[in-house]
This record gives C-alpha cells, structure tokens and sequence, in this order.
C-alpha cells in the first residue's frame, strides 16, 4: 500500500509532536490557566477567573525595571557575541586554507563547552575578583592603585559572563553560513574592483545574514530565559524577569508567578519572530 506525500508528511512530524504536544504543548497550557486562577496566598489555587495577576505585573513598576535590565543584558550580549563570532568564524572561513585545520580549530571553539556553565561561570570570580589575576596584574604593572571593584559583582561581570557561554552558539550558525559561500565570488569581486570593505559590506555580510539572526534567536532565547548568571555575577546587585517569578514560586505566589511567564513567553516570542523577518529559516535549514 503506497502512501501519499501528505500522509509520509505527518508521519514524518509525529515523532516531534509526541514530543512538543506533553512536554512543550500541555505545560504551556497549564501555566496558562493557573495565570487566570485566584490564591489563598499560601499555595492554594483556586479554579476562580481573575484578570488580577496580570493586572498585577502591567501595573507594578518593577516589572518595567526588570524587563529593562534584561532587555539591557540581551541587547549587549547580542552585540558581543555577534562581533566576536562573526569575526572568529570568519576567520576560520577565509583565513585558514586547510579545511581540516578549520574543522579542527572550530572544534578547539568547543572545548570550553565540554563543562558545565556552572563551573565555567564561576571560573570568572578568581580573574576578576579584588585579589583576582587581573587586578593583581595590574596593580603589579602599577597601571592602578586600587583594585577595580566593578570587575566582579556587577552589570560588566554578568555581560562578560553571558558572552563567554554564548559565543558559541554564534559562531556555529555563522560559521556554517559562511562556509557556504563560494570563495570565487570574493575573488571575482576583488578582481572587479572592489576593496576588502566593499566585499565585506555587499557580500559577506548580506550572504551570512541567515546565520547571524540564527545566532541571534539562540543568544537572545537563552539570556531572556536566564536568571542563574545575573543573581551570581551581579552579587545580587541586579534582578532579572525570571529571577523575579522564581522568588513568586519561592513564596508559593504560582498565579502571579504564572502570568510573569505567560507574559515573558510572549515577549521571547515577538523578539524571534522579528529576528526571522531577516532570514528564511526554511532555506537555512535545508541547505
């Protein structure tokens, strides 16, 4: 019995919807309806419709000052990441003749990755600490006086965080877009004319784009998504949306709770959904 091409199709995706539908789909919907549901307060949940949740966190000005130090930590790590990992990818695309020696540098990109971002998080704290390696390097060159007290506990130590674990999670996409392009289109470029900023402003950049929004969804899901690197980095100094509504399940405030992750599933999602109006996913996937 030969099957047709829209049945071979559902085949094909019922694996990942006996994935997405109980593990993705249904908790979704779950948090979605608590969200609208009354508490005693003390965990009790009440099957009660109730708009207060969300009235709550629209109207609580703290919201606003944590979506904006996260907005904050997403636009600035974005910004890193996209620069080093264009640049390194680009380097291993165009400025190493052997593939094999590529590959094996790319690989060398991973290395890091083999441990988990705990540890390679609080890696940081020796470097950048009062007494750390830095500073002691630089008061022993007497570049300063004073140990430099933003390095750790602060905005920079959690950007400088973010950026190491997520770079590579630019350079993988940018890498595979720039490996595709075909080098003697650089080099009939260069042959009519064109500088090494022409190429790279008409050609390089406009041919890698699909990898770096691809880049840019990973960066931006991940950082919007994290509270862990901001309450260590920071030293507590600074809170983020998730670490917000983790303390509201920690007070047992589910509802509330609730409607902050309904509330930043929509914003995550609006953000990717403008990154993707720049590349065609479908393209990037297939090639």
């Amino acid at each position: 019995m030969k099957l047709s091409r829209n049945a071979v199709g559902w085949l094909n995706v019922v694996p990942l919807l006996a994935i997405l539908i109980p593990f993705f789909v249904v908790p979704i919907c779950v948090i979605l309806a608590v969200s609208f549901m009354e508490t005693d307060g003390f965990g009790g949940i009440f099957p009660v419709f109730t708009l207060e949740n969300y009235t709550g966190v629209f109207t609580s000005s703290l919201t606003f000052n944590l979506y904006y130090e996260t907005f904050k930590f997403t636009f600035l790590t974005l910004i890193f990441t996209a620069v080093i990992g264009f640049w390194i990818a680009y380097f291993l695309v165009f400025h190493v003749r052997s593939k094999i020696l590529a590959m094996g540098l790319f690989l060398v990109c991973t290395v890091p990755f083999w441990t988990s971002n705990i540890i390679r998080m609080i890696s940081w704290i020796p470097l950048l600490g009062k007494e750390g390696l830095i500073n002691m390097g630089l008061q022993g060159t007497g570049a300063i006086d004073q140990p430099l007290e933003f390095l750790l506990f602060s905005p920079f130590a959690v950007v400088v965080a973010y950026v190491h674990q997520l770079t590579i999670f630019m350079i993988v996409p940018v890498f595979n877009s720039l490996s595709r392009i075909d080098k003697r289109v650089v080099e009939a470029a260069l042959d009519a004319g064109a500088s090494r900023l022409d190429v790279m402003r008409f050609v390089i950049l406009p041919m890698s784009k699909s990898g770096i929004a691809l880049g840019a969804i990973f960066v931006v899901s991940i950082v919007m998504g994290d509270f862990f690197v901001v309450k260590v980095m920071s030293g507590g100094g600074t809170a983020s949306v998730v670490g917000a509504f983790y303390e509201d399940v920690g007070v047992l405030q589910y509802p509330s709770a609730a409607a902050s992750a309904i509330l930043l599933t929509i914003v995550v999602m609006l953000m990717v959904a403008a990154i993707l109006r720049v590349v065609d996913i479908r393209k990037e996937i297939s090639l």
